[in-house]
């Protein structure tokens, strides 16, 4: 029952709950665009996509996207960048359903960011965020420590959101590195040169 428990993370809707340091809950809880806060925090920022294929989802992932029960869905994978240091392993899900007049731009962004479309898209209404703790046997730890070649025995913080436009849902899920708490906005960065 245990590995099951470790499987699945306890989805919780304020941040708070989690017990996150407070850096990492000012990044969980960022309003609007994570890509567009993490431009302002680089001189550098990158998408790197892992892989955009049809996979099983989650076993969690399923009711939220419409879906009586675990089936393959259209997966999206990336890790966030921040002058060259990853900082965000994101994981999107869409129904195998959905229609290019759902989510016209999903099967063609390449290494564009997801963020630059749902932020500007009229059509598109955001769910409410939850939170969680992700903890090493998760599916979301080893996928991430895979990409970076990590040993997955910590334990890190995500956030998920739904969205809609016309018929379609997506789901994504950021799970949070721990070296973007050290980033700082561009701003208020000094120039060594």
């Amino acid at each position: 029952m245990r590995g099951a428990t470790l499987r699945q993370a306890m989805w919780r809707r304020n941040a708070l709950a989690l017990g996150a340091p407070a850096a990492m809950t000012g990044w969980l809880t960022t309003e609007g665009s994570l890509t567009a806060r993490l431009v302002a925090h680089s001189r550098a920022f990158r998408v790197q996509r892992l892989h955009q294929k049809s996979a099983l989802c989650l076993a969690d992932e399923a009711h939220l996207i419409g879906l009586p029960r675990r089936a393959h869905v259209w997966e999206r994978e990336v890790l966030l960048r921040c002058d060259g240091e990853p900082v965000v392993f994101a994981h999107t899900v869409v129904p195998l359903s959905a229609t290019a007049n759902d989510w016209p731009l999903f099967s063609a962004l390449g290494e564009r960011s997801l963020g630059t479309t749902l932020f500007y898209d009229p059509l598109v209404r955001r769910g409410e965020l939850e939170f969680a703790r992700i903890r090493p046997g998760h599916p979301l730890m080893q996928r991430a420590c895979a990409a970076l070649g990590c040993d997955g025995h910590t334990v890190l913080y995500a956030r998920r959101c739904l969205y809609r436009r016309k018929k379609g849902t997506l789901l994504v899920t950021e799970v949070f590195l721990p070296r973007v708490t050290s980033l700082a906005p561009a701003s208020q960065r000094t120039n060594t040169q």
